[in-house]
């Protein structure tokens, strides 16, 4: 089963695609590698999910903030490739949490991203590897910022 299949029949919904705030584009392709800006918790009515993680949202609300962020990602790969086919297998992920400085289960929000990831491409293509770590803030009070790098055909 290919990634749209897969896509279909997991019934996902994706938000549009993230249009630049700033001086930057959310996709660049060099070679076979396609190198994805930082994302957010984007929904399908264009606005973001906000929230301190241990203070305003708890570990699953970070975690489906994660996810949601990986909904944008493929909005934006479908957007620039014109499919998820074409994505061969994630590289690498950099995954930040905006957290209370006593909260450490920045992995485990992340994994929403992860698991999403690999649901959509397989275990094989869809587990690459990964950083997570906290920050005191991100863009618009966000909870989570995603930036990634996928091999692509």
């Amino acid at each position: 089963m290919n990634a749209e299949d897969r896509f279909r029949q997991l019934q996902l919904v994706l938000p549009p695609a993230p249009k630049p705030v700033g001086v930057y584009r959310p996709l660049v392709i060099l070679g076979d590698l396609a190198y994805l800006s930082g994302h957010g918790p984007l929904l399908p009515d264009k606005t973001l999910m906000r929230g301190c993680v241990g203070k305003d949202l708890d570990l699953e609300e970070g975690k489906a903030a994660a996810r949601q962020t990986g909904l944008a990602i493929l909005a934006t790969l479908r957007d620039q490739l014109g499919t998820l086919n074409r994505v061969r297998r994630l590289v690498k992920t950099f995954g930040m949490v905006y957290a209370t400085p006593d909260f450490t289960d920045h992995p485990k929000v992340i994994n929403g991203f992860s698991e999403l990831m690999a649901e959509v491409f397989g275990k094989e293509a869809g587990i690459g590897a990964r950083s997570a770590v906290g920050m005191g803030s991100l863009p618009d009070q966000i909870p989570v910022e995603i930036e990634a790098i996928f091999q692509i055909e």
